[in-house]
């Protein structure tokens, strides 16, 4: 298994485990690779990913970076943004569980933005998260 496969199983299954989470995206958490049609908001969708090599002084590191997205109706801006907040806190709390050769380092949002999407009925809140993932 790659790095970002374990890296997006790992993020996805400690955010669905987080009580902040399920706070805000409900139990079990709405958090997809893909979002299905008729979903209730607010929800999660994965995005972009990036991995680059950060290798240093024998030990193979991987940075990942990893967009995940939020969405939600415009007329309910709080949960778009409480959930922006559940995610850094689960993030703080510990970091993913990896499977396979893989550690997760550290894990943290580096980013996050809230705006219009172009339905202007819903909110996009795009919030990028930073790994260091160590081959085992």
């Amino acid at each position: 298994m790659s790095a970002e496969l374990a890296f997006q199983a790992g993020l996805l299954g400690h955010l669905s485990a987080s009580p902040s989470v399920q706070g805000v995206f409900g139990h079990p958490a709405r958090l997809f690779d893909r979002a299905p049609g008729g979903i209730a908001y607010p929800f999660v969708s994965l995005g972009r990913g990036e991995s680059e090599s950060a290798d240093g002084d024998g030990v193979d590191l991987i940075e990942h970076r990893l967009t995940l997205h939020v969405w939600g109706r415009r007329d309910d801006a709080d949960s778009v943004k409480t959930g922006i907040g559940a995610v850094r806190k689960a993030l703080r709390a510990g970091v993913p569980e990896l499977d396979g050769p893989w550690r997760c380092v550290t894990c943290h949002v580096v980013y996050a933005d809230v705006f219009s999407a172009s339905d202007s009925r819903l909110l996009h809140a795009p919030v990028r998260v930073r790994a260091l993932i160590e081959a085992g």
